[in-house]
């Protein structure tokens, strides 16, 4: 079961787990946030995506966006996509949703 989240782009598990819904752009000119894309958040890498180089990219850019262990953080879906689910565990939703809703700003649907 999941929990919406005010954020279109998070899932609160019943665990207590987060799902983030990805779609990340590789070879992009610099590492960041551009905003949502329908109900994902869009992530900037300059990673190409060979041998799981992106992949690890998007987990070492969250991980240092939310101030957790990379082991706090797994691709659940879309290893060989640019749509990806990322979960998320022993995060404070508050302060997941916080840091999104500051990088996002006013593009909250």
């Amino acid at each position: 079961m999941t929990l919406s989240a005010p954020i279109p782009c998070l899932q609160i598990q019943s665990d207590g787990a987060l799902l983030l819904r990805l779609h990340v752009q590789p070879r992009a000119a610099a590492n960041g946030l551009a905003g949502l894309q329908g109900d994902m958040l869009k992530l900037r890498l300059t990673t190409p995506p060979v041998d799981g180089k992106a992949n690890k990219a998007v987990i070492a850019f969250f991980a240092k966006l939310f101030h957790l262990p990379k082991s706090a953080l797994a691709i659940k879906s879309g290893q060989q996509s640019r749509s990806k689910t990322v979960l998320i565990v022993g995060a404070d939703q508050r302060q997941v949703c916080a840091v999104l809703a500051a990088h996002l700003g006013g593009q909250r649907n």
